[in-house]
Order: structure tokens, then sequence, then C-alpha cells
């Protein structure tokens, strides 16, 4: 997925996430800080979110039933993904992928899951803490590998 599919997922679900919560268009205008006039627009098809906007959507409603279907779980691991996409990052221990991953490697105390819903990769190490995410599977095994010879 790109940053630009993203975007566009969240400018399709956008209007079921609000009625999920049962918020007016002015409400859910108010909440993501955009005029209602913006948020007609992008329900309309007419404008988009953005990359911030579509951020501010799935940070805020992080519980939503529609999101977690959409992208498989809360989606904040896949914008990290999207975001630190070739960049290293430092990332805080996860539940160890018991309900949206499947294992893919496994490699001395790493191994590399992929979303079950996005399809985006990660490695995590023995004790759960994630070390990489990405789209890209060659760029995870890559960097499996790197921290194989650590």
């Amino acid at each position: 997925m790109t940053k630009e599919e993203f975007i566009n997922e969240c400018n399709q679900i956008e209007k079921l996430i609000r009625t999920e919560y049962r918020y007016s268009q002015d409400h859910m205008a108010e909440v993501l800080g955009i005029s209602k006039k913006t948020l007609v627009e992008i329900e309309k098809g007419r404008r988009t979110l953005g990359w911030s906007g579509s951020v501010v959507l799935c940070t805020l409603f992080d519980d939503s039933q529609v999101l977690a279907g959409t992208f498989g779980g809360i989606p904040s691991d896949m914008i990290q993904a999207l975001a630190f996409e070739g960049r290293p990052r430092v990332y805080p221990k996860t539940m160890g992928g018991n309900v949206w991953w499947r294992e893919i490697e496994a490699k001395g105390k790493f191994k590399i899951q992929q979303n079950i819903i996005s399809q985006h990769y990660r490695i995590l190490d023995n004790e759960n803490c994630r070390r990489m995410s990405s789209f890209s599977l060659e760029e995870v095994q890559l960097h499996l590998n790197m921290l194989q010879e650590e």
C-alpha cells in the first residue's frame, strides 16, 4: 500500500466512520479540524483528506470497527510503516501479533510477520518489540539479515 492508496481508503471510509459514531457532518468536521463544506466535498469525492487528515481520522477513531476491518486492526502501525518507509525507526513493544498477523519467517530471535488485511510486514524480536515495518518483503528480509549479523 502506498500513501496515496491509504489516503484514498480513508476518503472512502470517512462517512462510514462518521455513521458508526453517529456524528453529524458538523460534529465530524469539528472533530477533524476541517470545515463542514470541506467534509461534504470529501464525502462527495470532490476533495481529499490528504495525508494529515487521514492520519488524524485514523488516530482519533483508532477503535473504529470500520478502520479495523479496512486496515487489519489499529492502523497506527501501518501509518508508521508508510511514514517511515525506507528510514530507521525505534518501535515500542507489541502484543506479538496474535490476531491480525501471520508469521512469514523466523530466524534466530527474530520473526517476520505480515498483516492479514493491509499486507504490510514487520520484524519482531523475541520480546515482541517491533524492529521495522515496511510494505516491501525484500526490504524487511534484508533488514532481518542485518539484525542477524549484529
